[in-house]
């Protein structure tokens, strides 16, 4: 099998809108939680959400690009671009079959097929919807225009399984490397869900806080008083790269993707099963690809969303594998992101590279008193950064219908 390393990062996210902003706000604690702005929420129960903010396309855009593209592709793109600067391929040197992409997202472009329905549905006359409805809408565009405007003729896909889909894209793009099917595969997620329809769903089915009086802190993933998650936004996009071509190009190495795994729990449609068998053998099989035991894994950037069932589930999986390793750290950094959807596992992939690759440790903010049920004998890193040497990092990411997935990063030797 082949080496995969990552070789450039890009994001887009409510606390900076590329990766060496994301990082700092991020091991500073910040929170990106405000009033939401991108529509009226008078009749609503949730006022806020972590938006992206001071997004400007034209920064890594086309007039055309931009016209032709709904908010998550944007964001896709516009990651993207960051992430393939940051890499330092020339594309142009290369075969264009040798290179593709991997994409996510959980809901795709419901800003342009909620704008659009809502327009048809009040018009006067004879009602038309915009030529650029369907393309702008369906998920697989932001793939798609990836390729297109970096000249990517190899594997072209976009990947869906809700709040785990970062990740099992990110899986996705390592196996196919890991295969010798493709030398670099630009890999990630994209999000912009703040929509009416998606902040309306998920309030009623009472996913989401609704600490409106107190949205800052709303996100508190281990608190006692935690009652549901924050929506956000954004996009992380990774290059994954055969190790080889990138030692042949002598290109900078961040760390590498050593194991990947994905299981389901086959159990209820939007709850986590109560026993966490599914998540414990996700991890289990990523270990285990990653040539790592539980003693080895020095971080863990968990799913842990800020909801009072999943929280609580994850962390009995997690102590039920690495109970006994005395050097292994959580943080649970959608306490100051919310939560991505189905960007979240490629932002929170970049934050786990990040504290491999300079020795920090982001916080969990928010936690102002620890559920008792949470269990005492692992290392949960409160209010502040935490610096410690890291060799081995895992990530988890679960969505809705059962989707389980965890990725191992290591240190580059």
């Amino acid at each position: 099998m082949k080496r995969v390393v990552i070789t450039g990062m890009g994001a887009v996210t409510p606390l900076g809108n590329n990766v060496e902003d994301f990082w700092q706000n991020s091991i500073n604690g910040k929170s990106g939680a405000d009033l939401i702005t991108h529509f009226g929420t008078e009749k609503f129960k949730v006022h806020f959400a972590c938006e992206v903010k001071n997004f400007d396309p034209k920064i890594h855009l086309t007039h055309n690009e931009i016209k032709r593209s709904d908010l998550f592709t944007q964001y896709a793109l516009y990651s993207s671009a960051e992430a393939i600067h940051d890499s330092g391929l020339d594309f142009e040197k290369m075969d264009p079959f040798d290179s593709g992409v991997i994409w996510g997202t959980g809901q795709g472009g419901m800003w342009t097929f909620e704008h659009e329905v809502m327009e048809f549905a009040k018009g006067e006359g004879n009602p038309r919807f915009n030529p650029f409805f369907v393309p702008k809408f369906i998920a697989n565009m932001a793939s798609g225009m990836i390729s297109m405007k970096f000249g990517l003729q190899g594997i072209n896909y976009t990947t869906v399984s809700a709040c785990a889909t970062g990740n099992t894209a990110i899986m996705d793009a390592f196996n196919y490397i890991r295969l010798g099917k493709a030398k670099v595969i630009i890999s990630g997620g994209s999000e912009a869900a703040i929509t009416p329809a998606s902040v309306g769903g998920f309030s009623v089915m009472k996913a989401m806080s609704t600490t409106n009086e107190d949205f800052a802190t709303a996100s508190r993933p281990y608190d006692a008083d935690r009652d549901g998650f924050v929506m956000g936004e954004g996009a992380g996009s990774l290059v994954l790269e055969e190790y080889e071509h990138a030692k042949a190009r002598g290109a900078k190495i961040y760390a590498e993707l050593a194991g990947a795994a994905m299981t389901a729990d086959a159990y209820h449609m939007t709850a986590p099963h109560p026993d966490g068998a599914g998540a414990i053998k996700a991890m289990q099989l990523a270990l285990h690809e990653a040539g790592a035991n539980a003693e080895d894994i020095q971080y863990i950037n968990p799913h842990a969303t800020s909801t009072p069932l999943g929280d609580l589930i994850e962390l009995n999986a997690i102590t039920k594998i690495f109970k006994g390793n005395t050097n292994l750290d959580i943080s649970a950094t959608k306490s100051m992101t919310g939560h991505l959807l189905g960007a979240a596992g490629a932002a929170e992939a970049i934050l786990s590279i990040k504290a491999i690759q300079t020795g920090i440790i982001p916080p969990t903010i928010n936690v102002k008193n620890v559920d008792e049920r949470i269990p005492r004998d692992i290392n949960i890193v409160f209010d502040e950064a935490k610096e410690k040497e890291i060799n081995f990092a895992l990530s988890n990411a679960f969505g809705f219908g059962g989707h389980n997935a965890t990725l191992v990063f290591k240190k580059f030797k």
